[in-house]
């Protein structure tokens, strides 16, 4: 499943849970990098996480595709 979550991240889609604000998405700056940083926002504090931690945090939090309140459904 992280495959997919990977690849989802890198076409720009956001996965979160709203009801707790928890948000991880890949930023436009970094596509197409050899090692993008993805962030991680947690009600309104954000942390930088690697692109295989972002996969497994998607599963670990049981986040899904949603839409970012400022950002849309998509980051880029």
């Amino acid at each position: 499943m992280s495959r997919i979550h990977k690849e989802h991240l890198q076409a720009g889609y956001i996965f979160g849970d709203t009801a707790n604000e928890e948000y991880v998405y890949l930023p436009a700056g970094e596509v197409g990098v050899d090692h993008p940083m993805c962030v991680l926002e947690r009600q309104g504090s954000y942390e930088d996480v690697e692109l295989e931690e972002a996969a497994h945090l998607i599963d670990r939090l049981t986040l899904k595709p949603c839409s970012h309140p400022k950002l849309g459904k998509r980051s880029f």
